[in-house]
């Protein structure tokens, strides 16, 4: 086998038509080889080919033999300090991290272990087994690709509706799509699937985790699996679980045309991305690749460097104060929109990425970066703005170009429709556009991405269906999610057949979803809660890969009712834009003493403060002067349209609600009204009847 000098960077394995350039940084490392597979089967290398150069660290080499398809891994010599942090391996074959594509997946054994497990000395001891038979191990591929369709336009935040999926979930059980592509990439571009998408009116899909994941040791023996991936270890390489091809370049095209298709029905790519933490878990986890290669570079260690230091509750923080993890997690984003095409990300747990000094700062150099890359700035930047470190909930503090999962939203549209005192304040800030955690900055409505559901908790079925969790399948003794869910079984813990609290729980999910999608913000809709989807009250369904998790598309009649429902809301959105503000309500008189918002009792004049400081669940109309927007769209013309009067009442009582007297002309017309099965239609009368636990929206005469 040749090998030439090659180049220190791109980083990685990489085919370049003529042969393979490869690079990996280790600054522990005396030495770097390259180990060749002949196939998935095989239980040792082939060959093992040292690096011959070393450049600032990083280790490479040109090898004009090898091609595409080849399976390989790495080996790293050095030392093996634990106490001092550092714990190269080389008896452990080691996942590249910049792998393109995977080759072989881990099964897990004893010598994937840099020391000895069961040993008196823990950690501290010295595993002197080979891996090789049991690793993980990468692909070379080809990347060239040809695209079929143009990327969608950048949308406007304010008109994105996004949807949050498991690919897998998503199609697994679909009777539309090809059985040999359910729960596959293939399988989420197919027509069925893309219909589905559109019919709903979502324009943005945001996947759970596709890099590479590996399920926990734990889960493993216990039969389980991680089927959400939130346990990254592959950045660059799309997992192959969810690919109907098993050929590593294939699985690559797989992802690539699916994206192109959902691009060509206008629909945006969002990946859910895990930069906090790898697959190897604490110093007692395997070493599979980052440990091995150099453990003080990747990972935040601890002020004992013997010990991880854990911002993420899963026994690792991956290191973006050094300058290479950094560059890690910047070259993954910037390949998977170069070359993948994806429109934008979402990052678990994303005050850690900001934690350079452990402390998170919105001025870390990782904002900084992405602030000004050329590629990176003109992607959809979405937070789940907390973690599991000191001050690591900070809702409303990410940087003006990132738009944040608001927890604040979900809590408190939660605790209303569950009749909590003390509510109403707090949920018309949300339904505003949360200015409270977003106006500073230049910050706008849109940079709050409202949800009520995700894949973490209850489903919307679920959280009118129960009080508390029941995760008893996940063999954890139900100690494992959330306690604090906010939720209402409507008077029945699970399962009924009694048709009152049936048809209430039918109306909490209209109230619901109406919230959500006229909130002002990104509404974001959990797959299947348009579909009734229950997990039988498990609120942390991360480890069920079967039925409990996947999408149930056989409807009954009332299921098929609720669908029809949130699609007939999703579309009310699209086509007013009083409910798609780019910038926050003024809330004062405009133009001749008019305002833009304003805020009603039932008696139809304004709230006064002690409406405003209700004890119980009240009911209170918002009404949305769309004829008073000071806005423009992306050509420079005027936004106006028509006003809407909300009505929200979350108590058990009917209310007489009096409609606002308008200099109008006009009638007023009926929308919706949650009390019944469907949009309503027809003028209302005044005042109106607004049942208990009910939501009603009237279309007001323009001026």
């Amino acid at each position: 086998m040749r090998i030439w000098h090659g180049r220190p960077y791109p980083l990685g394995v990489t085919w370049d038509g003529a042969g393979v350039n490869v690079a990996v940084f280790s600054e522990q490392a005396t030495g770097v080889a390259l180990c060749l597979f002949d196939s998935p089967a095989a239980v040792a290398e082939s060959q093992r080919l040292t690096l011959p150069v070393a450049d600032g660290q990083v280790w490479h080499g040109y090898f004009p033999d090898l091609r595409p398809g080849q399976l390989y891994g790495l080996r790293v010599q050095g030392p093996y300090d634990p106490a001092g942090g550092v714990r190269c391996n080389s008896n452990k074959i080691l996942f590249d991290p910049y792998a393109r594509a995977v080759g072989r997946p881990l099964t897990y054994d004893d010598a994937l272990f840099g020391y000895t497990l069961g040993s008196a000395a823990a950690d501290v001891s010295f595993d002197t087994r080979d891996s090789a038979p049991y690793a993980p191990l990468a692909a070379v591929i080809d990347p060239a690709h040809e695209w079929r369709s143009d990327r969608p336009a950048r949308r406007e935040l304010a008109d994105i509706v996004v949807y949050e999926l498991h690919v897998k979930g998503f199609s697994k059980r679909h009777p539309g799509v090809d059985p040999r592509l359910q729960g596959t990439y293939a399988g989420l571009a197919s027509g069925a699937a893309v219909e589905h998408l559109l019919g709903l009116g979502v324009n943005a899909v945001e996947l759970l985790p596709v890099h590479y994941c590996v399920s926990e040791r734990f889960l493993v023996d216990q039969g389980l699996t991680n089927y959400w991936g939130y346990n990254t270890l592959g950045f660059f390489a799309p997992d192959p679980r969810l690919a109907a091809a098993t050929d590593p370049q294939e699985v690559v095209r797989e992802f690539k045309s699916m994206v192109d298709t959902l691009h060509a029905a206008g629909i945006l790519v969002l990946l859910d991305v895990v930069y906090n933490h790898s697959a190897e878990g604490s110093q007692l986890g395997p070493t599979l690749s980052f440990r091995g290669l150099d453990n003080p570079a990747y990972y935040h260690l601890a002020d004992d460097p013997r010990y991880t230091y854990d911002f993420t509750g899963t026994g690792n923080s991956l290191n973006l104060g050094h300058p290479r993890t950094l560059q890690l997690v910047t070259d993954s984003l910037r390949y998977w929109v170069d070359e993948m095409h994806v429109d934008g990300f979402r990052f678990d747990l994303a005050p850690e990425l900001g934690r350079e000094f452990r402390s998170y700062d919105r001025q870390s150099p990782f904002f900084d970066i992405v602030m000004q890359d050329p590629v990176l700035a003109g992607v959809y930047l979405i937070a789940e703005p907390w973690d599991t470190g000191q001050g690591g909930y900070d809702v409303g503090n990410f940087p003006v170009n990132w738009s944040e999962w608001n927890g604040r939203f979900r809590d408190t549209v939660r605790r209303y429709w569950k009749g909590a005192p003390q509510q109403v304040a707090d949920l018309a800030t949300r339904l505003s556009g949360s200015s409270d955690l977003y106006s500073r900055d230049a910050r706008r409505p849109d940079a709050s991405v409202n949800f009520i559901t995700a894949h973490d908790g209850f489903t919307l079925a679920d959280l009118v269906s129960y009080d508390t969790k029941h995760n008893e399948a996940n063999r954890q003794d139900n100690a494992d999610g959330n306690n604090d869910n906010d939720s209402w079984n409507c008077g029945v813990e699970g399962p009924t057949s009694d048709l009152v609290v049936l048809a209430l729980r039918a109306r909490q999910k209209r109230n619901l979803i109406v919230t959500l999608a006229l909130s002002q913000g990104i509404p974001m809709i959990r797959a299947g809660d348009e579909l009734s989807g229950t997990q039988n009250g498990n609120n942390n369904a991360y480890c069920q890969d079967n039925e409990l998790s996947w999408l149930d598309w056989d409807l009954d009649g009332d299921g098929a009712a609720f669908l029809d429902f949130v699609r007939a809301i999703v579309a009310l959105r699209a086509s007013e834009p009083v409910f798609r503000r780019r910038t926050f309500f003024q809330g004062r008189p405009i133009r001749g003493g008019i305002k833009d918002l304003y805020w009603l009792s039932s008696s139809g004049t304004e709230m006064t403060d002690e409406d405003w400081n209700a004890g119980w669940a009240a009911c209170f109309g918002m009404l949305l002067a769309g004829d008073e927007i000071d806005e423009t769209d992306d050509h420079g013309d005027g936004i106006a349209g028509d006003s809407f009067l909300l009505i929200f009442n979350a108590s058990g009582d009917d209310v007489q609600f009096h409609l606002p007297a308008r200099d109008r002309g006009g009638s007023p017309l009926l929308v919706v009204d949650t009390a019944g099965g469907a949009a309503a239609t027809g003028v209302p009368r005044d005042p109106y009847p607004v049942s208990g636990h009910s939501t009603v929206v009237i279309r007001m005469p323009a001026r």
